[in-house]
């Protein structure tokens, strides 16, 4: 979890409710906090999903080998600048 934390106020049914502590309480949970970092989880998780359905929505039309190609550049040129970064690291030690 972050360092800062925000505090919710969440409702959510009572058998949701006994269901996950019961989940939690099987894997050895069920300590200070077990609550807390499965609920950041599961929304990291469910915003990541989101994002992904709308990338793939927003591309739908392109071909999968301009996609690609266009993947392969932005990768190469991400390494490129990290090489990059790294030797003037090296040259500065």
């Amino acid at each position: 979890m972050a360092s800062t934390a925000t505090r919710w106020n969440l409702v959510i049914s009572t058998d949701t409710d006994v269901n996950l502590r019961q989940f939690l309480a099987s894997r050895g949970g069920g300590r200070k906090g077990d609550l807390s970092k499965f609920v950041q989880e599961a929304v990291d998780a469910r915003i990541f999903q989101l994002r992904v359905a709308g990338i793939k929505a927003a591309n739908a039309g392109i071909p999968a080998d301009e996609l690609q190609t266009a993947v392969d550049e932005a990768v190469r040129a991400v390494r490129a600048e990290r090489r990059k970064k790294r030797q003037q690291l090296v040259r500065k030690a």
